[in-house]
């Protein structure tokens, strides 16, 4: 799906009521969202709650015939606002459930050696990623894991262009230290 003008024709069909427009919305961004959303909370079943509730206030908020420029903008920003509800309830933060059973189980073309070792290093770099600063963890997850261009993270995350591959730079430095020192400890 092209972002402009397709995604401008959802966005008349959506205020006009038409849910199968927002089911296109729904399945291009879904899986997006859901990344971004589970590397921030500490259970998949409160990622998952989170990025459904997510579209739903997305929903809401366009049948109310709200102007919308940038769909994923806004899916992002109601996510995080979700994130931040979330942890304001909980009062804080909690250890993760590992998820990545089921991402390795998937790989039949590994042997089962190799599959334990690429669900160490996965288990590796998500603890890494969950203990980054927030705006780090967020532009890591956005341009790596979501294939967003940093062109697109500035507005995102309200910073310039400059300031945002700085941040992505720094961010990967920060991953590296955090890895680096991970792998120290448990040699």
């Amino acid at each position: 799906m092209k972002p402009h003008i397709h995604e401008r024709i959802l966005l008349y069909k959506i205020r006009q009521g038409d849910t199968e427009s927002f089911g296109v919305i729904y399945d291009f961004y879904h899986e997006k969202i859901y990344r971004y959303v589970f590397l921030k909370l500490p259970t998949q079943e409160d990622a998952e709650d989170v990025t459904a509730d997510t579209f739903l206030r997305v929903w809401q908020y366009l049948q109310g015939k709200n102007r919308v420029t940038h769909m994923q903008a806004l899916l992002y920003q109601t996510a995080r606002n979700l994130i931040v509800d979330f942890y304001r309830r909980r009062g804080g933060k909690v250890e993760s459930v590992d998820e990545l059973e089921i991402v390795v189980a998937d790989r039949s073309d590994l042997t089962l050696e190799e599959k334990m070792n690429l669900k160490t290093d996965m288990a590796r770099a998500e603890r890494a990623i969950r203990q980054l600063k927030d705006i780090y963890r967020d532009v890591i997850i956005l341009h790596f894991l979501n294939d967003v261009p940093l062109r697109e993270i500035g507005p995102l995350i309200e910073k310039s262009a400059g300031a945002t591959r700085v941040i992505l730079h720094r961010s990967l430095k920060a991953l590296r230290e955090i890895m680096d020192a991970d792998l120290k400890n448990t040699v």
